[in-house]
């Protein structure tokens, strides 16, 4: 198991946002689902991402993996006999998606995964996907898998509970325009992560799918065929908010090309958060430059981008001061519960943390203390951990350093462009 030395000291440089890693998931779905050659343009290459071409070869696709353009070749809906098997290794954005797409197909589709993905809930989708005409078989709860999913779905009206995870909303938005009847989308509980559905519909309308929002429900016409030929990924603001928040903390300042861009992020909530921090963040069309002026407390809501939640509790840790870190309650299940690994993250770097039924308060500190998270296996506490330790009074131990590999694989490169030689080892 390989971990990561870091050495505190400011960072520097101009780099390109990698490649969006929601972008590439719904790219090969909607690639998957035109019918014809379809090319995505700049994809990420990530286990997640990985697991998604993996799913859809499963379901009929074939994919041509090149350095910079992977070509997805016509579905054979129903063409395969026998039960399909989909390995969704740990994403549930794979898991989520194919079985949406598994729930168009006559033939059984087996799902399974890995790490926390057994765990992480699908009960509001495969309750719409019985309602709209699928068989489900899974485990007994709290187990999701091994599940088998068998359809085909038709259209309707259906409820779905957005209060978990948008990634249920976003895969039958996905699936339904292509079955017969239209349907009407309902959606039940506070929505939750809602740009990652804005995400989705932007998606849609560049391959010219018709969708109409109404107040908490989607209208959806059926018998619809996607659209165009290619789809250019856009760059990753879940990435980026990494590379400006180290420049916030450590000192100096780091310029990412290619964001903002048109496309809905969550992540670009991070600028915002940023300037409450003190930070200077300048955006300009051809990129956004975040520098080091100050470190101030902040309170930030995150239900709407809860990815970023491990690293507003790194920098609330930095800064002098009460910040509160609200919403997000389902952080708890993803790749790990990010709630209670936030509050070792803060409280390691000598924080001192009061969590409450719906935030946390973390009192932060102007030196904080060394990290050693040396078991850390969630890439999104990973990162979060590298970037406190640039704030750090010393040398800080970082792991699983393959953890990255899931989301941003280039991030230990590109964090040692930019902080110097020698200070990440």
């Amino acid at each position: 198991m390989t971990q990561v030395r870091i050495r505190p000291g400011p960072v520097r440089g101009v780099v390109r946002a990698p490649p969006s890693k929601s972008y590439t998931h719904r790219a090969l779905v909607t690639a998957h689902l035109a019918g014809r050659r379809f090319a995505v343009v700049r994809p990420l290459w990530s286990n997640d991402t990985l697991r998604t071409v993996g799913a859809i070869r499963a379901l009929g696709s074939q994919v041509t993996l090149g350095r910079d353009r992977w070509i997805v070749t016509p579905s054979r809906r129903g063409s395969q006999r026998g039960r399909s098997r989909i390995d969704c290794g740990e994403s549930g954005t794979t898991l989520r998606f194919a079985s949406a797409l598994a729930a168009l197909h006559y033939r059984p589709v087996e799902l399974v995964g890995r790490g926390r993905l057994p765990l992480r809930p699908m009960g509001a989708l495969t309750t719409a996907l019985r309602t709209l005409g699928a068989s489900v078989e899974e485990p007994a709860p709290p187990r999701s898998l091994p599940m088998v999913v068998r359809g085909p779905i038709r259209g309707g009206s259906v409820v779905v509970d957005a209060s978990e995870s948008s990634q249920f909303v976003s895969a039958l938005l996905l699936a339904l325009p292509t079955v017969s009847e239209a349907s009407v989308l309902r959606l039940s509980g506070p929505p939750v992560s809602e740009p990652y559905i804005e995400a989705t519909v932007a998606v849609l309308r560049s391959s010219r799918i018709r969708v109409t929002k109404g107040r908490q429900r989607f209208r959806i016409p059926g018998r619809q065929s996607y659209r165009g030929t290619s789809f250019r990924v856009p760059g990753d603001a879940s990435s980026a908010a990494y590379l400006w928040a180290a420049a916030a903390v450590a000192g100096g300042a780091v310029t990412v090309l290619g964001l903002p861009d048109p496309w809905p992020q969550a992540d670009l909530a991070v600028l915002q958060l940023l300037r409450r921090f003190g930070a200077r963040v300048v955006s300009r069309p051809r990129g956004t430059t975040v520098a080091f002026r100050e470190r101030r407390p902040f309170r930030v809501e995150l239900t709407d981008s809860p990815d970023l939640y491990p690293l507003a509790g790194v920098l609330a840790a930095t800064a002098r001061g009460v910040s509160t870190l609200a919403g997000a309650a389902h952080v708890a299940a993803k790749e790990s519960d990010r709630r209670v690994e936030t509050i070792r993250l803060a409280t390691g770097m000598g924080a001192t943390v009061r969590a409450t039924a719906d935030a946390l308060r973390i009192e932060g500190r102007d030196d904080p203390r060394p990290l050693a998270v040396r078991d850390a296996t969630d890439h999104r506490i990973v990162m979060s951990a590298a970037i406190g330790a640039l704030a750090a009074s010393g040398p800080s131990w970082v792991g699983r350093a393959d953890a990255v590999n899931k989301s941003f694989p280039g991030f230990w490169a590109v964090l040692s462009q930019i902080s110097g030689r020698g200070r990440i080892a």
